[in-house]
């Protein structure tokens, strides 16, 4: 029961800080893309940025198609 609800809560977390963090000013500011022009301006890039997001969202989904599959286990046992 624990681990289940370690996952869903781990899986929700990842998939809100993929949506959240392409928009931010975190995502600009990366300074470790300094020495590389050409990898910065694709990591900037709104496509990259989309799909960052696209994975948090599958995330998301797929915390709560967990958390509900878990849900309709339990129910089908009592």
């Amino acid at each position: 029961m624990l681990a289940v609800l370690l996952s869903i809560v781990s899986s929700l977390l990842v998939g809100v800080v993929l949506l959240l963090a392409p928009w931010t000013s975190l995502w600009d500011t990366n300074h470790f893309l300094g020495p590389y022009p050409l990898l910065r301006t694709w990591i900037l890039s709104a496509f990259t940025r989309g799909a960052v997001s696209g994975l948090g969202l599958v995330n998301i989904l797929l915390a709560f198609a967990e958390a509900r599959q878990h849900w309709i286990h339990r129910i089908d046992r009592i």
